[in-house]
């Protein structure tokens, strides 16, 4: 399918958008080791969306993902989250913003070992220097929306995949964040345990607004998706309702 523009794709009309990435170009290295990993995508995501972005490796959707997360800045272009310019504001706001705004699931679960699923869950609010009977609190409740009420004094090693994953999700829920980006959530699970985290994450977007987007290599994950963005060479190559996009 042929790339679509950006009045052609996107988010519904009149939607809030809160995440805009405007003609973004990322450039590794120089010369002859020079890596044009993104030329020039415009992209935006309202708030509430439920998106999956798929490619082949390469293809720059872990670069987009890692400049949406302010993980990484773009070498050209405009970022706007929630319509601030990401590039004028400093690192330390940055952090502030990764710490309050967004929640990150990642493919490898990144649990502290030898740490119960409830202090690896209330990490984020102790970085928010919340109050030690608050942070509990959030931290148990989000665990029972991920369904391991019970399973909280349980560290890693106790658990399945599938369940460390659900602690991964939980930790990213925990401090209510306006995006979660979830990187490959399912890439370490079997088919029925993916299912589980997949009905999980648009459980977090249906019921309570959650705006998620999701990097995938798997078709049927990203069918749970409202919107499939497929990029290829660093471009976008396709853009539209799950379902639609060939």
């Amino acid at each position: 399918m042929a790339a679509r523009s950006r009045q052609q794709s996107g988010p519904p009309e009149e939607a809030e958008i809160l995440i805009d990435l405007k003609d973004i170009t990322k450039v590794f290295g120089s010369g002859e080791a020079e890596v044009r990993a993104l030329r020039g995508i415009d992209l935006e995501i309202a708030r509430g969306e439920f998106v999956a972005i798929m490619g082949p490796s390469g293809s720059g959707k872990s670069t987009a993902m890692n400049i949406i997360g302010c993980l990484d800045g773009p070498t050209a272009g405009t970022y706007l989250f929630g319509g601030v310019n990401v590039g004028d504001i400093g690192r330390n706001q940055r952090a502030l913003l990764r710490r309050n705004f967004l929640g990150f699931v990642f493919q490898g679960y990144n649990l502290l070992a030898r740490t119960s699923a409830l202090d690896n869950v209330e990490l984020p609010l102790i970085y928010q220097g919340m109050a030690v009977a608050a942070r509990r609190r959030l931290a148990l409740e989000a665990l029972e929306r991920v369904g391991l009420a019970g399973r909280e004094h349980h560290d890693p090693s106790q658990l399945s995949g599938g369940q460390q994953q659900r602690v991964a999700i939980a930790r990213a829920i925990v401090s209510r964040p306006d995006v979660v980006l979830a990187d490959e959530p399912t890439g370490n699970l079997d088919s029925e345990k993916s299912r589980d985290i997949m009905d999980l994450l648009a459980a977090l977007n249906r019921d309570e607004g959650m705006t998620i987007v999701m990097v995938t290599h798997e078709p049927d994950m990203a069918a749970y998706a409202d919107r499939l963005i497929q990029f290829r060479d660093g471009r976008i190559e396709s853009d539209g309702k799950t379902g639609e996009v060939a």
